[in-house]
């Protein structure tokens, strides 16, 4: 029955070795694709000044024309 537990004459260490280096591979992968899916989210805003972000807000209707000329007014 020991001999079962062996893997093909290596031993059982090299087995447990094994089974954790699939389960690092794993874990890697999970977690490189987590990063690339958070990676592609974070990038639509990097690249707007203030004055692109009003205007955009303003054009959605989520600030009114005062609110926009007022922003407008101070980052100028």
């Amino acid at each position: 029955m020991y001999r079962m537990m062996e893997f093909y004459g290596v031993g059982p260490g090299f087995m447990l070795l094994w089974m954790l280096l699939w389960l690092l591979l794993i874990i890697g992968i999970v977690l490189f694709i987590v990063w690339l899916v958070n990676s592609s989210r974070n990038t639509g805003n990097k690249d707007l000044t203030p004055i692109e972000i009003a205007r955009r807000r303003y054009a959605r209707g989520e600030i009114t024309r005062e609110e926009f000329e007022g922003i407008k007014k101070d980052l100028e």
